[in-house]
């Protein structure tokens, strides 16, 4: 597993991270990436809600609220953190987490 680090652009309220070797957006492609493992808060890594929240949809509850849930949760963990956690090894890039 790598880190990502983030590239934050205060001006334009964007944050970014070098993928497959482009800038791309964490709230546009990491927050639905099937590589992206978790959030590095301080020196803990928080697992990335919208895996939790998939999981439940998958058990029947509520998707919608869900995912919604998890979006705003992702981005909480965006502002605080530091990096992504991915699970891309062999640097392929964004995979969508809901297509397989």
């Amino acid at each position: 597993m790598k880190l990502l680090e983030f590239h934050r652009d205060e001006a334009k309220d964007r944050v970014t991270v070098t993928c497959a070797g482009r800038e791309v957006s964490v709230y546009s492609h990491c927050a639905y990436c099937r590589y992206c493992a978790g959030v590095r808060v301080g020196r803990r890594t928080m697992e990335t809600p919208q895996r939790q929240a998939l999981s439940g949809v998958r058990h029947g509850s509520n998707p919608d609220e869900n995912l919604l849930n998890a979006a705003m949760m992702f981005n909480s963990l965006v502002r605080d953190g530091t990096g992504i956690e991915c699970e891309d090894e062999a640097g392929e890039g964004f995979a969508s987490m809901y297509y397989r």
